[in-house]
Formats: structure tokens, C-alpha cells, sequence
């Protein structure tokens, strides 16, 4: 039997599959994870807007509001952790899913035991909160504070997803080196990327428009990963 993360997680599963939907609440309540789930879109977005959730598994192909529709939705006011579920796997929809700010992207069909792998990798990122750390991260007029699972620049709230805050804590903790995309990826997902994986590029231009006009801090190391912009000194003032 697999393990439980933790028996007080909470999932909502939205998928118009009855039948998915029944086998999921199935293997995660094995895995000790507590499951519930809606058929429709609109009901979807609105029980994840209750609160009282750790993480949602969607689809895209849904009655009602879509999958990207529920995303949009939820994003709008909340930073709940969202694994796309689903049978559309072209590229422009990874893409999409990503810009819209899910947190990975998983193809039907699919392995029941790696599904379970990436839940608990998102979890423990979203769970994880500051706990290595005593000390508040800054770099400029950026800032990360132990406990806190959003970052701030200029003491204004970022509202971040648990995957763009670590993101961003990685880059702050070697500011001015390289980060490559694989470690990001086995640090956010104990996984290396395939390919032509785009989950930490989506993220990271994600991160950067939540910046602003600062989102050159990050920088673009071709074929490598990415680097944060240490200021100069007089730009610290």
C-alpha cells in the first residue's frame, strides 16, 4: 500500500469521467488523502473557491466552464495548487495551462503511481513553506520572509504560486550564479525535464510578469537555466 503524505490532505478532483473520478478517490484515499470531486466545470471552480483545499487534479475537456476557464477562474483570488489532468497534450495547451498558472501538466492516459509522485512533489513545494531557513531573503527591494509562501517587492505582495515562490527562493539563495533548468525541476518536481518540457520556463515567465517592470532581475542563461540579477550598489541605494 502507498504511503499518505499526510492524512489531513484534501483533494477536489474536477473531470466529467464519473468513472476516473470514482478509481482516483479510490487510489488516493488508499494513499490516505481525503477526495472529493465534481463532473461540471462550473461546480468545479466554485467548490474550489470555498476553500478547504490542499490541491486540485483538472481537466480540460469539462461541461460547462473548460478546464482553462476553471483555471482563470480560481486564479483570480487563489494560489490552491492545480495539476491539469488531461487527454489534450498538444504543446499549445501545456503551454496555455502553464501561462494560466497550473503548476504541472499531466497526459491521459496516465500512471496512477507517478500521478501520485507529482501531487506529493506539488505538495511538499506548497506545504514546504521557509521551513530550512531562519533568516529573510532579500536582494534589492525584494524580499522572502521565513514562514511566508509569497514574496514582496517594495513591501507589496507578489501573490505567487507555491511553485513561483520556490522558484524565485533558488534564484535568491545563489543570486548572481546560473541555476540550470534541471535542478529547478528535480527541486520543484523530483524529476528531470524531458526534452522539450517547457513546466520551468512557463513558470519563470510567469514570475517575471508578476515583477513588473523589475522583471529583468531574472535573467535568461541560453541552454543553461537562469540567473538573478544581483543590484548594483547604487541601486540599493
Amino acid at each position: 500500500m502507498v504511503q499518505p503524505l499526510s492524512s489531513r490532505n484534501k483533494l477536489l478532483v474536477v473531470d466529467d469521467d464519473a468513472e476516473l473520478c470514482a478509481m482516483l478517490t479510490d487510489f488516493f484515499g488508499e494513499a490516505g488523502f481525503l477526495v472529493d470531486f465534481e463532473l461540471n466545470g462550473d461546480r468545479g471552480a466554485a467548490r474550489a473557491e470555498t476553500g478547504g483545499y490542499d490541491l486540485m487534479i483538472l481537466d480540460v475537456t469539462l461541461p460547462g466552464l473548460n478546464g482553462f476557464g476553471v483555471l482563470r477562474r480560481v486564479r483570480r483570488e487563489s494560489s490552491l495548487p492545480i495539476l491539469m489532468l488531461t487527454a489534450r497534450t498538444e504543446r499549445s495547451d501545456r503551454i496555455a495551462g502553464l501561462d494560466l498558472g497550473a503548476d504541472d501538466y499531466v497526459a491521459k492516459p496516465f500512471f496512477a503511481d507517478e500521478l501520485l509522485g507529482r501531487v506529493r512533489a506539488i505538495l511538499r513545494r506548497s506545504q514546504g513553506g521557509f521551513t530550512e531557513a531562519t533568516d529573510a531573503l532579500r536582494v534589492g527591494e525584494l524580499c522572502l520572509l521565513p514562514g511566508d509562501r509569497d514574496a514582496q517587492l517594495r513591501c507589496s505582495p507578489l501573490g505567487l504560486t507555491a511553485m513561483e515562490c520556490e522558484i524565485l527562493k533558488q534564484l535568491m539563495r545563489r543570486r548572481g550564479q546560473v541555476v540550470s533548468r534541471d535542478s529547478l525541476s528535480l527541486h520543484l518536481y523530483d524529476r528531470l525535464p524531458t526534452p522539450f518540457e517547457r513546466s520551468v520556463d512557463q513558470h519563470v515567465s510567469r514570475l517575471r510578469q508578476k515583477l513588473g517592470f523589475d522583471r529583468n532581475m531574472i535573467l535568461s542563461v541560453r541552454g543553461v537555466g537562469y540567473q538573478l540579477r544581483c543590484p548594483e550598489p547604487s541601486e540599493e541605494g
